[in-house]
């Protein structure tokens, strides 16, 4: 696999990762509540989640919804459910004021538990496995040199991982943060009611 192959790759996923999504708006959400550590801790699991996703592809997920497309139904309405359940608690928590003085083990997640929550919110989104069982398998050749596939994985935590560490980074600053603390409730259901637009839409496309 060439170089050039190679940074195909990195360029065709970087687009993928940047594209707005539920990952995404919940690294935002966590870097104005939390600050940008804890939103790198939700980051490392949506790195995580989508080189899951990478590893499935390449071991047969594209072929698996081929022969049985009732399987990527099922996985979409999960897909959705989880999306809107995630939206309905931040809906509301919404008018809760925010308490800036409380340290990490007091909140609600260990930062253990972002990063889990960030592996099943990127695990929950079926976007990644389209890409992946399509758009990403196009750029693999067929038979890769075994350096490949650790190489190809390293890309996609970068990117998926990096990206939202850059986001957390940005939402985390404190002008940032002082102006959602002053519009906590608005910004908070709007963050809501963008995470249940996305689950409906994944339920009826």
């Amino acid at each position: 696999m060439t170089l050039a192959a190679l940074f195909a790759i990195f360029m065709v996923h970087l687009a993928a990762a940047m594209s707005p999504g539920p990952a995404v708006l919940l690294a935002a959400r966590t870097a104005l509540r939390e600050g940008m550590m804890r939103g790198t801790m939700l980051s490392v699991g949506i790195g995580i989640g989508a080189v899951l996703w990478a590893v499935a592809a390449l071991f047969g997920l594209a072929l698996l919804f081929q022969i049985a497309p009732t399987f990527l139904v099922v996985f979409k309405i999960i897909g959705a459910a989880y999306l809107l359940f995630l939206a309905y608690k931040i809906w509301k928590h919404a008018p809760e004021p925010l308490d800036t003085n409380v340290d990490a083990a007091q909140k609600g997640l260990s930062n253990w538990g972002l990063v889990r929550l960030g592996i099943t919110t990127q695990l929950a989104n079926p976007k990644p496995a389209l890409f992946f069982g399509t758009i990403f398998l196009t750029f693999m050749p067929a038979t890769p040199a075994p350096w490949v596939y650790p190489v190809v994985l390293g890309i996609i935590f970068f990117n998926d991982c990096g990206w939202n560490v850059f986001i957390s980074r940005v939402f985390s600053l404190e002008r940032t943060r002082q102006t959602y603390i002053g519009l906590k409730t608005s910004i908070d259901r709007v963050f809501g009611g963008l995470l249940a637009a996305l689950g409906v839409k994944l339920a009826l496309t």
